[in-house]
C-alpha cells in the first residue's frame, strides 16, 4: 500500500489508521522520518526497512524523488514487525497475514460502528414518528369495552366416545 504524493491523499496505514491531507499537521501518520532514523528507531538495518517495503509489511510515504519517509505508526508498525519475527518466531509471510488480518479486524469494527449508529438513529427516528401517530390519534374517541363481561365459572365435558 504505497502512499499517497506530498499534499494528496492518503490510504489508510498499516493497522488502519487513515493518514491527513493536511501536510502541516503533525500526528502519528505524518510522515517525517527518513530511512536512516527509523532504522535507528526501531533498531532495524535500513536495508531490513526497504526489504520490509519490498514485501509489503510497511509501506512508507514516498517523497517527490520517491525517498522513504516513515511515521510514528509506521515506527511502531516495525518494532511490530521486529518482535513477531524475533520473539515469536513468526516467518515475514506469516507476519503480513497478521498484519492484513488486524486490518481487516479494523476495519470490521469501524464498520460495525458506524452501522451500531445507524441503527441508533432509525430507532430514534422511529420512535419520533411512533410518538407523532400517537400524537395524531382523535381524542374524541373512546376505546370499546364490553359491559356484560361475566364473572362465571363454565365447566366444559368432551362427550364420550361409543364404541
Amino acid at each position: 500500500m504505497p502512499g499517497g504524493t506530498p499534499g494528496g491523499p492518503r490510504s489508510e496505514t498499516p493497522f488502519g489508521g487513515a493518514r491527513y491531507d493536511n501536510p502541516y499537521e503533525l500526528n502519528d501518520d505524518t510522515p517525517v522520518y527518513v530511512i536512516s532514523v527509523a532504522a535507528q528507531l526501531s533498531g532495524l538495518h535500513p536495508q531490513t526497512l526497504r526489504q520490509y517495503d519490498r514485501l509489503g509489511l510497511v509501506c512508507p510515504d514516498r517523497t517527490a524523488g520517491r525517498g522513504r519517509r516513515y511515521s510514528a505508526r509506521d515506527i511502531q508498525l516495525l518494532r511490530v514487525v521486529q518482535r513477531l519475527s524475533q520473539d515469536e518466531g513468526i516467518n515475514l509471510a506469516g507476519i503480513k497475514r497478521i498484519i492484513e488480518l488486524e486490518n481487516q479486524v479494523a476495519a470490521l469494527q469501524s464498520r460495525v460502528a458506524e452501522l451500531q449508529q445507524a441503527v441508533d438513529g432509525a430507532a430514534v427516528a422511529m420512535r419520533r414518528r411512533e410518538a407523532q401517530v400517537h400524537a395524531s390519534y382523535r381524542r374524541d374517541l373512546v376505546p370499546y369495552q364490553d359491559v356484560r363481561q361475566s364473572s362465571a365459572l363454565v365447566v366444559w365435558r368432551p362427550e364420550r366416545r361409543r364404541r
